[in-house]
């Protein structure tokens, strides 16, 4: 959703188009939106007034989305539906008086900005030694979770909380997002009949890192992080399982394979198939239905044409047909 909501402003707006922090941890989905006129910044003041900004997936700091607003230009804030989720559970839990032990990562873009939105009442731990050192709570406790968590991680300090906090409150719904879920279930059930894994992702993915993590501990001897095919090493021999992040692109997934060249064939393992959607931020929908019917009436089209509709298209189809660089604009 973030990768083609993006991809919308891109042509939306004359360039550049400003996005706070990576709009995903990829690096080849950053360097591609670099080259179509995106500038990614740290800090909301870098962005001049009036320019469109994107927040990104991971979602932002209250305060970040009231100063992009400051900011007077087109604001698209395409936090994933499941970090709003976490974000409501902490105001809620909060506002009831609740203290909030956060399993996340530290200075990960997700656990900053949820631990933003009720500072006062909330406390990161990672390990279970973390949760041993919280303080007595008088009040209530509730557990939530960074979205990008591996079970492994999750589950230690779940067990370590209930021990600790028998009473503490935890949402009916899981707070770890089932597309990470889902990726390492299909590592584990591939691990043992592999020599070697490549793990498609960049360094600073809590994703990326959970995933060669697992792997590891589930005996493969090697384990390869890459960000791209030519980084994959020279010699390679025996079963080689890829695995790639939620938002690496099918077109980096197909370059590994045939960087491999694999002499015996490829088998693709399918461990549950996946029909989420999530739609486009709702003022960029209304964007794009203006701009549609805007070409309907200067081209002279049909006016019963559909409006544009993302859900049939692949973040990897749109982000092929992205320029190559600004002057192809």
């Amino acid at each position: 959703m973030a990768i083609k909501a993006l991809a919308w402003m891109v042509r939306a707006f004359e360039p550049p188009v400003y996005c706070y922090h990576e709009i995903v941890h990829n690096q080849l989905v950053v360097q591609r939106f670099e080259a179509s006129g995106v500038v990614f910044v740290d800090d909301i003041t870098e962005v001049p007034e009036g320019r469109p900004i994107m927040l990104s997936a991971h979602g932002s700091a209250p305060e970040v989305v009231a100063a992009a607003i400051d900011r007077g230009g087109y604001v698209v804030d395409a936090v994933c539906p499941l970090v709003t989720k976490v974000h409501h559970e902490v105001k809620t839990r909060a506002g009831k008086g609740y203290q909030i032990v956060y399993v996340g990562h530290e200075g990960h873009e997700e656990a900053v900005g949820t631990m933003a939105v009720a500072p006062a009442a909330i406390h990161r731990v990672e390990t279970a030694d973390d949760v041993a050192d919280l303080p007595e709570f008088e009040s209530p406790i509730a557990l939530l979770a960074q979205t990008t968590l591996s079970h492994r991680e999750w589950a230690g300090v779940l067990d370590a909380a209930r021990e600790r906090f028998p009473k503490l409150w935890q949402p009916e719904r899981s707070d770890l997002c089932f597309a990470t879920t889902n990726r390492q279930s299909a590592l584990m059930k591939i691990a043992p009949r592999v020599d070697a894994m490549v793990v498609i992702g960049s360094s600073n993915s809590s994703n990326t890192k959970a995933l060669a993590a697992l792997a590891r501990e589930a005996g493969c001897q090697h384990v390869f992080r890459i960000n791209a095919a030519d980084e994959i090493p020279e010699e390679h021999n025996g079963t080689l399982r890829i695995k790639k992040k939620n938002s690496a692109p099918e077109d980096l997934v197909l370059s590994v394979i045939d960087r491999l060249d694999p002499t015996g064939g490829v088998e693709e393992v399918r461990v549950t198939d996946e029909d989420e959607y999530f739609p486009p931020p709702r003022n960029l929908r209304q964007l794009l239905r203006a701009i549609d019917a805007a070409a309907t009436v200067t081209l002279g089209l049909s006016g019963d044409r559909l409006p544009l509709d993302d859900r049939d298209i692949d973040a990897s189809e749109v982000l092929e047909s992205l320029p190559a660089t600004i002057s192809d604009a």
